[in-house]
């Protein structure tokens, strides 16, 4: 019936707290009453953002948490953003955003991956930075980046701590030096250019398509347009036993369907479109030949109805009261509903219109979801959100139908067929970098090969470690540094030791001829000898290394690389003295082997092999900053070989 499986699927979520400073030692019940206002007065402010927002599984949402061991109480909050990455950045665009409304507070938010801001902006991180002292040193104060910096010795910054600070001390350092912990330009920027946008970015995100569904799911939509994240994650995620309610359909009736607009993020709308599915013959939802002008909407419209039996299906029939009074009774509404009128929400609409119905439903769920969220024993599942409002919300089948003639027009979805040129630039412009301009033929012919060569052994020459190798750096971007005490250690292994210096001056001549007598002498016997062993292991090892050379030279390994081309004349020469030398290799001589020209013909042959997508050799070179033109021979070639070639010729310019 289909052809995948259900996705076994990682739950990413990013996790948010916000401290309140100076956080001077309070009642602890003052100090909840205190939180727990804020927390109101951030949500109603935030609210026309985060109220229409479509979240891929749960919104953003805050609640107060205790004090527990080094962590003081404060706001925390947390959200599973699933597949959609840009839920993640819009939560650090609204945790920015409330510092720089809010200044005594100091928010800081990871998430799955740790601390993914330091991430975000790895290649402009101080080198003394790393996973392990990371903790408790990157926050948002004022709607700025700070990093918390560590001492570069004891003592120097007597305000630093010098392990990772906890979080009393991590707040105490932001309120008393916000100057000296604002986090670089170039890191700032970084993060900076990945929410740049917001909150406009948020219309770009969403994407509008007919669907052809039962009226009830229309109904539904219209009122709670958040619940098409839940349908399309039900049938994305669907298994078999959830396909097995689906096969007759009970609550969301074929019969019943009508043409409808539905909102959907871009990401939603990928995962629904990009699976194939054919519904069973038992459900009653026949589908139009492909050819019909329609198919998409009705293929649309099939799969979210699945979805959306899928989560009713999952409810008991009798689920528990306590959960339906409990969405629609708070004592908290009255007063979100007053702040919310104080603030704007309803931009003049009159009341009891339909707009002001919608945007009152609309406050509603962001209510019930983020500012009054019930315990996890009491929330409701979106399936049972589903039936409660089927049993409490009328509507008009024929007033939908009328409204199929007016409906708006669809989004193009011409975003999801990317061409690699388009793929390359996305990519450029998500990594932050400007986009390479494309190369005439001219540049192609005259394009210099010896970049690849020079930068392959710039690289290669790079010390590594077990974290990695560092790539090399243009001039201008290389770190000016300069250590006083090295300086000082070159010179002083340049122009030797310095002389020993004496308090007295009654040295005589006897004790001049004691130091230039026999311990002098068994010194430099000594030295003498320890260069020449060194001498004599480095003779040893370049005879090893030439004897390997002539054993390799004759088997398919050594005849694979390119020799260096020599001169008649020189070639004579060599020959007429190599009978006394190399008589074990039969009077003939080792030609070098031309490690640049190997070193690049393996790369452009694996760079080819590569037929235009990502791969070691493209992956390797940009990261040197060597861009190639694009390939104009498009013969067949194996991968397996090519790569074999470049490790061979990158352990040949070891020797360099």
């Amino acid at each position: 019936m289909e052809d995948n499986t259900k996705l076994a699927t990682m739950e990413d979520t990013v996790e948010y707290h916000l401290f309140l400073i100076p956080d001077e030692l309070r009642d602890p019940e003052k100090h909840k009453e205190i939180l727990q206002k804020y927390i109101e007065r951030i949500m109603t402010q935030f609210a026309p953002m985060l109220a229409p927002y479509i979240w891929q599984n749960q919104p953003f949402n805050l609640r107060y948490k205790p004090g527990k061991g080094n962590v003081p109480a404060h706001m925390f909050g947390v959200t599973k953003f699933g597949d959609n990455i840009e839920d993640e950045w819009f939560i650090v665009y609204i945790v920015k955003q409330i510092t720089k409304e809010f200044p005594e507070l100091v928010a800081r938010i990871e998430d799955n991956d740790g601390e993914f801001l330091l991430i975000e902006a790895a290649d402009f991180l101080p080198k003394w930075l790393d996973p392990d002292n990371s903790a408790n040193r990157v926050f948002f104060q004022r709607g700025e980046l700070c990093l918390i910096p560590a001492p570069r010795k004891p003592g120097t910054m007597s305000w630093l701590p010098t392990t990772p600070p906890t979080v009393p001390q991590a707040l105490n350092i932001i309120s008393t030096h916000p100057e000296e912990i604002l986090a670089s330009e170039s890191i700032r920027a970084a993060v900076n250019r990945r929410i740049r946008g917001y909150p406009e970015k948020i219309q770009a995100s969403l994407h509008r398509a007919h669907c052809f569904l039962p009226a009830s799911i229309v109904a539904l939509l219209k009122q709670h347009p958040r619940l098409v994240a839940a349908g399309v994650q039900a049938f994305y995620l669907r298994d078999p036993i959830d396909l097995r309610a689906c096969r007759v359909f009970k609550t969301f009736l074929p019969e019943t369907r009508i043409m409808t607009s539905v909102t959907f993020t871009k990401c939603l709308y990928a995962q629904l479109v990009q699976q194939r599915f054919v519904p069973d013959r038992r459900s009653g939802y026949k589908m139009p030949p492909p050819s019909h002008p329609q198919y998409r909407a009705h293929e649309l419209g099939m799969k979210l109805a699945h979805g959306f039996e899928i989560l009713c299906s999952k409810c008991s029939p009798h689920f528990s009261e306590s959960k339906k009074s409990f969405m629609t009774t708070s004592p908290l509404w009255a007063g979100f509903l007053e702040s919310l009128k104080k603030n704007d929400y309803f931009k003049g609409l009159i009341e009891g219109s339909a707009q002001y119905q919608a945007r009152l439903e609309m406050a509603k769920n962001y209510f019930q979801l983020s500012v009054n969220r019930p315990e996890s024993c009491l929330a409701m599942s979106p399936g049972e959100e589903i039936l409660t409002l089927l049993q409490t919300m009328p509507f008009d089948i024929e007033e939908l139908k009328k409204e199929e003639a007016n409906l708006p027009p669809e989004d193009d979805d011409q975003w999801l067929d990317l061409s690699p040129d388009q793929l390359d630039q996305l990519l450029q412009e998500v990594a932050g970098k400007k986009e390479a301009e494309p190369t005439s033929k001219k540049e192609e012919q005259n394009y210099d090969l010896n970049q690849v060569s020079e930068s392959m052994k710039a690289f290669i020459s790079k010390v590594s470690t077990h974290k990695g190798a560092e790539l090399p750096r243009e001039p201008s971007e290389a770190p000016i540094t300069f250590d006083a005490d090295s300086f000082l250690n070159y010179f002083d292994k340049i122009l030797g030791p310095s002389p020993h210096e004496s308090d007295s001056d009654d040295l005589d001549e006897e004790d001049f001829e004691c130091l230039d007598s026999d311990d002098d002498l068994d010194l430099k016997t000594e030295a003498a000898g320890e260069e020449a062993s060194v001498k004599g292991t480095l003779n040893n090892l370049k005879s090893y290394m030439a004897q390997m050379d002539r054993e390799l030279a004759y088997t398919s390994i050594g005849k694979s690389f390119t020799t260096q081309k020599q001169m008649e004349s020189l070639s004579q020469t060599t020959n007429n003295n190599s009978d006394e030398e190399d008589s074990g290799a039969g009077g003939s001589v080792m030609t070098p082997v031309d490690v640049d020209l190997n070193l690049v013909s393996n790369i452009l042959e694996s760079y080819s092999s590569q037929a235009g997508l990502a791969g070691p050799a493209s992956n390797l070179l940009q990261s040197m900053g060597v861009q190639l033109p694009d390939n104009s021979d498009h013969r067949p070639t194996s991968l397996y070989y090519s790569l074999g070639r470049l490790a061979h010729s990158l352990l040949g310019s070891l020797s360099f």
